[in-house]
């Protein structure tokens, strides 16, 4: 009979796996490694999904509202239209359209919020941002020219108390002489729109029309630049400097980077910083595997002397155990593949539930950048969670393995 089979040292390694063992701790070792492996593996792809619905939030509601990018010519644009058409005909660029961005404050009531508000053109707005697929009350084309109206975010007019058709007063920093001294500038505006995008700026942003932005800046006909989407915004850095140098005329730009790019660098870095530290629960889960093949290996040590007198190679002897290890590795990577997808793919569903059962929230966004716990599954993350898992498995193997292989028949059975 050939004991080189690597069948047969499979059976055997399967046999040791399912067998009721004497040693009941053996067996309740082996159970807690399959256990800490499929938390492991599931944790680390529920925490890893959360992360990418991070950063696709960030990228579609945050840098959906605020612009990829925005040119600037000295002393005010006075042709936007034409400048417009320039610029879309660069490589890369998705749409332009005109913005006047001013800072103040909006009261009512006695109530008095900070807000930062931009001029933008409706008819053009839907093609550089998302604000009119969020509208929740009124729209955007409310915004028209010389009628003052506003649109404000949800969480803005809940802190103001304030709904459509409200007249809200509007204060700019900047001063205006009179007889009675320096006074603030002061506009009375009619909210003609309530937007909600689950995020920050629903407590800080709102939108005029470009051309009443423009009187209240003083910019007399002009406006002071103009958006630019891009195809790709992580492109935008680079593109709006190319664009700057290609223009004739006194042009700058800037893009998203310099006001939210830390904080989608830090949701990168969080997602690679809590993926390695999860790793660690997969790591000491592999080192119950080494535990566990120990522990056999020096409860089967007459099993292996009489296989080794039977004709088995040492090679063989190292396979059986290596195979044992690998069952236990996969099991637990399988079970935690199947719980961690599934998580990931109901974790926002049942958050949401939990909620509104509770009726609390656990992201607010008058702290957190967006106000529900997104989550989106990515396959490749998938495919290293589980392709890293396994192989510290397999790695776990090698050593007990190579020890069983090493054990000598007459040694073993002396005290038999």
């Amino acid at each position: 009979m050939s004991f080189s089979s690597t069948g047969l040292a499979f059976r055997i390694g399967l046999r040791y796996l399912s067998a009721k063992r004497r040693n009941h701790f053996i067996s309740f070792i082996s159970l807690s490694s399959m256990v800490g492996m499929t938390l492991g593996v599931a944790v680390l792809i529920l925490v890893l999904s959360v992360m990418n619905g991070f950063d696709r939030e960030l990228r579609e509601r945050i840098l959906g509202m605020v612009p990829h990018a925005v040119l600037y010519e000295y002393g005010g644009i006075q042709d936007w239209e034409v400048l417009a058409v320039r610029v879309e005909g660069f490589p890369g660029v998705e749409a332009a359209a005109p913005l006047t961005r001013l800072q103040g404050m909006l009261g009512y009531a006695g109530r008095v919020q900070g807000v930062m508000i931009d001029g933008v053109e409706p008819s053009a707005e839907g093609r550089v941002s998302i604000l009119p697929q969020h509208m929740t009350a009124g729209s955007v084309d409310s915004l028209q020219p010389g009628e003052y109206g506003i649109v404000i975010g949800e969480i803005l007019a809940r802190r103001l108390g304030v709904t459509l058709g409200d007249k809200v007063t509007l204060m700019l920093p900047e001063a205006t002489l009179s007889p009675a001294g320096v006074l603030p500038r002061i506009k009375r505006l009619t909210i003609t729109g309530i937007f909600s995008v689950g995020a920050e700026l629903d407590g800080n942003y709102a939108a005029i029309n470009v051309h009443d932005a423009g009187k209240l800046a003083r910019l007399e006909g002009k406006v002071q630049s103009l958006r630019i989407r891009f195809t790709d915004l992580f492109d935008a850095p680079r593109a709006i400097w190319e664009i700057v140098g290609t223009l004739d005329g006194r042009y700058s730009g800037a893009d998203w980077t310099r006001t939210h790019g830390n904080l989608f660098q830090a949701i990168r870095m969080e997602k690679t910083m809590i993926g390695l530290l999860l790793l660690i629960i997969v790591a000491v889960a592999a080192f119950n595997i080494i535990s566990t093949l120990v522990m056999v290996v020096t409860d089967k040590q007459a099993d292996i002397a009489i296989l080794r007198t039977m004709g088995a190679s040492p090679g063989t002897i190292m396979k059986i155990f290596m195979f044992q290890g690998i069952m236990i590795g996969l099991i637990g990577v399988t079970l935690g593949t199947l719980l961690g997808v599934l998580g990931a793919l109901t974790v926002s569903d049942l958050i949401a539930a939990i909620e509104k059962l509770f009726h609390f929230q656990i992201l607010s966004s008058d702290v957190y950048f967006i106000s529900y716990l997104p989550s989106q599954l990515l396959w490749s993350d998938v495919a290293v969670v589980v392709g890293s898992s396994f192989l510290i498995s397999f790695l776990a193997t090698l050593y007990p393995s190579w020890r069983a292989s090493r054990i000598q028949p007459a040694e073993a059975l002396r005290y038999e």
